[in-house]
């Protein structure tokens, strides 16, 4: 199989179909386009749980595994508390690196007023680069939980930020030394800055108090990845004008410099957000400093339609991250 998420058949025909479904606490399991779990522990009273690897960088990875996490469980409402980490490192790591990665994650937990919890860390042959996975715990009321059940066709589509923020910070990061052939160590230095936008539990914040009825952290498979995810989702249809989509010229180039589809590239930072005022959402967001853009809407039947002027094409099924390709590409 291919690098990145299962393949959404394979995804719903070997997993979710063999998870079945036994407590009355459980208020959401496993689905596609789902990142929680949500657990009634007490009456009103509910713990929302994310778990997530990350595998697509190694510079900064302490600071990138909370936020990852943090934004899965705001997408859902919900307050982050705190995370448990597995650690996986390779033999030849230092001492000096396994506390920088530590130090990261506290701070960035520091941040977010969360706590690191727990979890396990590990030197093994399995790994040949640092490897942390994470389970984050949130809470919320249970009338307050968001689901993709608050879905319903007419609602605006509302993207925070810019797309494609992670991986051109993973990028500049990862592949300076390519990137210094063709742009200059400011242009850099900025691409590389984008890393402290990666947060959007402020984003979905502001959303909520304005009428979100559903959010979804923009990961892997990029803004494409996450449309696709939403509608399955929510079982609406999808019409998304192109154009309005908010790209920072830094990811476009970038992205032609590696010849990697930016709209298919890991985009944390950036929150898709439904609602049935789209300009209250954009309006609560710029209130927090945050930029808002209304891309498109739900709509009632099955298609997923991307518009560019008067060209009309369907969205396809979430395809392999670009990221993964754009790290593969040799010196040129």
């Amino acid at each position: 199989m291919k690098i990145g998420k299962l393949p959404e058949p394979v995804l719903i025909r070997s997993i979710l179909k063999q998870v079945g479904h036994r407590r009355k606490e459980v208020l959401a399991g496993p689905s596609v386009g789902v990142d929680c779990a949500a657990l009634e522990v007490e009456p009103g009273e509910v713990l929302v749980l994310s778990s997530d690897p990350i595998t697509g960088t190694v510079k900064d990875i302490g600071s990138h595994c909370i936020h990852i996490t943090a934004n899965d469980l705001a997408a859902s409402g919900a307050e982050p508390l705190g995370v448990m980490l597995t650690v996986l490192l390779p033999e030849e790591v230092e001492e000096p690196e396994i506390r920088h990665m530590v130090q990261e994650a506290e701070e960035t937990c520091r941040s977010l007023d969360m706590e690191i919890l727990g979890g396990h860390t590990e030197i093994t042959r399995v790994v040949s680069q640092p490897l942390i996975s994470v389970t984050g715990i949130g809470k919320i009321r249970r009338e307050a939980l968001l689901t993709p059940a608050g879905i319903h066709p007419g609602m605006d589509l509302v993207i925070s930020k810019w797309i494609g923020l992670e991986a051109t910070a993973i990028l500049a990061k990862e592949r300076e030394e390519m990137l210094t052939e063709r742009f200059s160590p400011e242009f850099i230095r900025t691409a590389r800055e984008f890393s402290r936008y990666l947060s959007v539990v402020p984003d979905a914040r502001a959303a909520r108090t304005a009428g979100a009825a559903a959010m979804h952290d923009i990961t892997e498979g990029g803004v494409f990845g996450a449309f696709w995810e939403m509608a399955s989702a929510g079982g609406v249809g999808l019409e998304i004008d192109l154009r309005a989509i908010p790209i920072r010229q830094e990811t476009v180039e970038i992205c032609e410099f590696f010849g990697v589809n930016p709209y298919q590239i890991m985009s944390s930072g950036s929150m898709l957000i439904a609602a049935e005022d789209g300009q209250a959402v954009v309006r609560a967001l710029k209130d927090a400093g945050i930029p808002g853009t209304v891309v498109g809407r739900t709509t009632a039947s099955n298609a997923r339609i991307l518009r560019n002027k008067e060209e009309i094409r369907y969205l396809d099924k979430p395809q392999p991250d670009e990221l993964y390709r754009a790290l593969e590409v040799k010196k040129l």
